[in-house]
């Protein structure tokens, strides 16, 4: 597999985005006006360094370092009742500061709250597995490294979850085509039928937008279905019924033909 390249923020070309937007925050509301939250971050302070903390969506959103992730996850374990992880992943800020912004989406079921650990990693910086903790955190984080690249340490078995392995490049990142790497397009010919395949089958059309009326082979028409792989024609070869052979009983048999479109309501 050619190794990928960068193709410079190739997403921002995308007519419907516009990924270096800054959407405006949602609304953020003290910790002090929620008890509960108030005295978790009050005992979180006792024990290590909160860079920041506010009430976002009805959760509490903790800001720390990258280095103290386990630590203070064990803490909101074990100390505070926050005894499911839902969710680990990463947004990708690397155009913009060289970084990644990496959250853990956390419940506790006792007090019936919601919190977010979220921290800042530096590209190649490495970040220690939260697996010891909670064990849903295994495929989250293999996931992190196969769709980001994120360098996870001491994971018992760190390897791609959704890419095979020899894929190159991280799928989520920014700098990722959004149609895949031109690698991409030969990929499942190259492995299913070999290389010298690719003139007789040709690439593999990832545009996901694309629909084409005339292919037999991925696409049906409503009224001019043929079997798979038959020459196109535009003769309809289905009638639309609006009921069985036979009718229901004491209901008049509607026919399509029979049919009036209304041009406006009554």
């Amino acid at each position: 597999m050619r190794p990928y390249t960068d193709k410079k923020n190739t997403q921002n070309g995308a007519y419907f985005t516009d990924r270096f937007k800054v959407p405006s925050h949602a609304n953020r509301a003290e910790p002090a006006s929620d008890e509960v939250f108030k005295d978790d971050l009050e005992k979180l302070k006792e024990k290590f360094v909160i860079n920041d903390a506010y009430i976002e969506f009805g959760q509490l959103v903790i800001w720390v370092d990258a280095k103290d992730n386990v630590k203070v996850l064990k803490f909101l374990r074990d100390k505070l009742h926050y005894n499911n992880l839902s969710e680990m992943s990463a947004v990708d800020f690397l155009a913009e500061r060289n970084e990644f912004e990496i959250f853990y989406q956390l419940l506790s079921m006792q007090k019936r709250k919601r919190a977010r650990l979220k921290c800042i990693l530096k590209e190649n910086e490495p970040l220690k597995s939260a697996i010891s903790v909670y064990k849903s955190a295994d495929w989250a984080e293999r996931e992190a490294y196969d769709m980001f690249g994120l360098i996870i340490t001491e994971h018992p078995y760190m390897k791609r979850i959704l890419m095979p392995d020899d894929w190159s490049g991280y799928p989520l990142r920014k700098t990722y085509p959004l149609q895949g790497d031109e690698a991409a397009q030969w990929y499942e010919i190259d492995q299913l039928f070999g290389v010298e395949y690719r003139d007789i089958i040709g690439p593999e059309i990832r545009d996901s937008a694309l629909i084409d009326g005339k292919d037999t082979h991925g696409y049906a028409r409503i009224g001019r279905e043929v079997h798979f792989g038959e020459p196109y024609s535009d003769k309809p070869s289905t009638i639309n019924e609006y009921q069985e052979e036979g009718g229901v009983f004491l209901v008049k048999k509607m026919k399509k033909s029979k049919t009036v479109t209304l041009k406006k309501r009554h």
